[in-house]
């Protein structure tokens, strides 16, 4: 069956809130060919929601579709592209390979998984599947044109490899900030004594606000010392909040500067007396991001104490080439700095343990059973995010309703059950866990009998979701969690993803 009403869309992975699913008039019947008419109709609404960018409610349609006509390619086709938007790459690759066994033939399958491979960086299984596009339609301006890319994309990151192999010497050391010099009419933030103080991070913030650059020997600067600061920090860092003092825990900001600045309006900015912790994906989709992760470095800088962060999954080479984060550098900076920054976090912590009782990480919990904090603390962190394995699953995971573990959504980590975050608190004496990493209406979400909590803290995400963001107090003395909601504040007219991955938008 055709999909010529498909809507078209750019490929910028937007999603959309979760509601309660309307609604419709369809007639329930055994007949076979009753059947498929009422699959169409099923079809034709998830395609007015996904026109409506309501993936989630699409993504029903289109399942509830393929209950009664489960042999239609279209029908995992179009529900492959919809999982794409709302980042279940794992799913959407499951469906575009069920499209094809059952059309070999059918292009747009193949246009699918390349997407949701891609968005794993697993590059060269994507340009397979574009290299038998572009021999079945060898004319078609469009496939050659993707195909290109990806294997610009592939020649690259082979040279990257060998180049890595015949120089050991790491970005960080062919640096030499004495060689860069202050332009005469430079009017921004400078450093007192050479070092971060609390005055050149609160002219920071109104330069960045002001869409003013920083210096780049100071932008250097800054990165190069918190690479020193955290190399010297375990995988897992314990924090201490004394009796009756404040600490707070902010989940994702993807690159919304002005959103993270108002975090900060609203609950102060940090200092000694009022630490923080960011909990991953600082940068990417947002095109804010240089702003976001050089204030964040630079508070790091000057609490070092007080003021946390924790690697995420967008931390990472594959996630910024594709989501903007690099580009972005390139663009207001180098290339070289893009490079430093992968360096730069390879070293961030994995996850953070709160008076022996929180366990803060990014993404969740574990496929094996006896994994302790101990075990987390021995992590080996200065690397790319692997595939599989804990520091992976601390990275990816997401928790699910249901008892046990399931297959990722996202294609990396695992889903885990109200019993394997019970079973995990147990063993390692913890009272909850709080984690990040997926968009929730109220920017938070209570789970697990209130031992599971995320935290996401970027409202309206890519400017389409509407979701408010949030972040979580807790006292020393009482760590129970109380949560803050709220709205996206106006920001400059640039786009999300305004930096990403050309290829990563010619998927639509």
């Amino acid at each position: 069956m055709a999909d010529s009403d498909m809507p078209k869309a750019d490929g910028d992975g937007k999603q959309i809130k979760e509601e309660t699913t309307p609604e419709i008039e369809i007639k329930v019947t055994e007949d076979p060919e009753d059947k498929v008419q009422e699959a169409e109709k099923l079809k034709e609404k998830a395609n007015e929601f996904f026109k409506n960018e309501d993936y989630n409610q699409a993504i029903t349609f289109y399942t509830q579709a393929i209950e009664l006509n489960p042999d239609v390619a279209t029908y995992y086709c179009n529900r492959s592209f919809a999982y794409l938007r709302t980042e279940c790459f794992g799913y959407a690759l499951n469906d575009a390979g069920r499209a094809l066994q059952l059309d070999r033939s059918y292009i747009k399958a193949y246009y699918r998984r390349a997407s949701a491979n891609m968005s794993l960086g697993k590059f060269k299984l994507a340009l397979r599947d574009l290299e038998t596009v572009v021999k079945v339609r060898p004319n078609n301006k469009d496939a050659r044109a993707k195909f290109n890319e990806c294997q610009k994309i592939v020649r690259m990151m082979a040279f990257q490899k060998a180049i890595s192999v015949e120089d050991s010497k790491s970005v960080a050391e062919q640096i030499d900030l004495a060689a860069m010099s202050i332009d005469d009419d430079y009017a921004g933030p400078t450093f007192q004594n050479g070092t971060v103080t609390e005055e050149f991070v609160k002219e920071l913030m109104a330069t960045f606000k002001d869409q003013k650059s920083l210096h780049r020997k100071y932008a250097y600067q800054i990165i190069l010392e918190c690479k020193k600061l955290f190399m010297s920090q375990p995988a897992l860092v314990d924090i201490t909040v004394p009796a009756g003092e404040k600490f707070t825990i902010c989940g994702d900001i993807h690159g919304q500067y002005y959103d993270l600045l108002n975090i900060f309006d609203l609950n102060g900015p940090p200092s000694e007396k009022n630490p923080y912790l960011f909990n991953g994906d600082f940068v990417d989709r947002g095109s804010f991001s240089v702003e976001c992760i050089l204030l964040l470095f630079s508070y790091k800088l000057l609490y070092p104490n007080h003021f946390f962060m924790a690697r995420g999954n967008h931390e990472s080479f594959t996630m910024n080439q594709m989501y903007g984060f690099e580009g972005e550098v390139k663009s207001k900076y180098t290339a070289q700095m893009a490079e430093l920054f992968t360096e730069v976090f390879n070293w961030l912590p994995l996850c953070h343990c709160i008076n022996n009782k929180i366990l803060v990480m990014h993404g969740g919990l574990f496929k094996d059973d006896t994994t302790t904090l101990d075990e987390i603390r021995q992590l080996q962190r200065n690397r790319q995010p692997p595939e599989s394995g804990a520091m992976c699953e601390l990275l990816w995971s997401d928790p699910q309703t249901v008892c046990g573990r399931s297959e990722s959504k996202r294609g990396v980590g695992t889903m885990f059950g109200p019993d394997i975050t019970k079973a995990f608190l147990q063993r390692n004496k913890l009272d909850y866990i709080v984690r990040s990493h997926e968009v929730k209406q109220e920017g938070y979400e209570v789970a697990h009998d209130g031992k599971c909590i995320t935290v996401f803290s970027a409202p309206n995400y890519c400017d389409t979701m509407g979701n408010k963001g949030a972040f979580i107090n807790i006292r020393g003395d009482d760590l129970t969690p109380k949560f803050t909601s709220f709205s996206a504040v106006p920001h400059p007219n640039v786009k999300p993803m305004a930096y990403a991955s050309s290829l990563f938008n010619m998927f639509g």
